[in-house]
C-alpha cells in the first residue's frame, strides 16, 4: 500500500513540478497573491494572467541556458 501511494505521490509532483520547479512555485506564489487579494474585496482575476505572461518568458530562459549547457552526442566541429 505505501508503495502505490508512494508512486502515486511521485506522479503528481513529476506531473505539477516537471522539468522546472521555479514554473510550478510562481503558480502557487501567484494562487496565494489572487487569494489574499479576492480576501480583500478587490478584483483578483487578473493575477494569475499576469504571473503567467511574465514567468513563462523567465522559465523559457531558464530552460534554454540549460539544455545549452548539457552535453550533445555529436562530435565537436559538427
Amino acid at each position: 500500500m505505501t508503495r502505490r501511494l508512494r508512486q502515486f505521490a511521485l506522479f503528481w509532483y513529476d506531473f505539477v513540478v516537471g522539468d522546472d520547479w521555479r514554473a510550478a512555485a510562481g503558480v502557487v506564489i501567484a494562487l496565494a497573491i489572487t487569494k489574499l487579494v479576492a480576501a480583500s474585496s478587490f478584483t483578483a482575476w487578473w493575477i494569475v494572467p499576469v504571473a503567467v505572461v511574465l514567468g513563462l518568458p523567465l522559465s523559457l530562459r531558464y530552460l534554454r541556458r540549460a539544455s545549452a549547457k548539457e552535453p550533445t552526442d555529436e562530435p565537436p566541429g559538427l
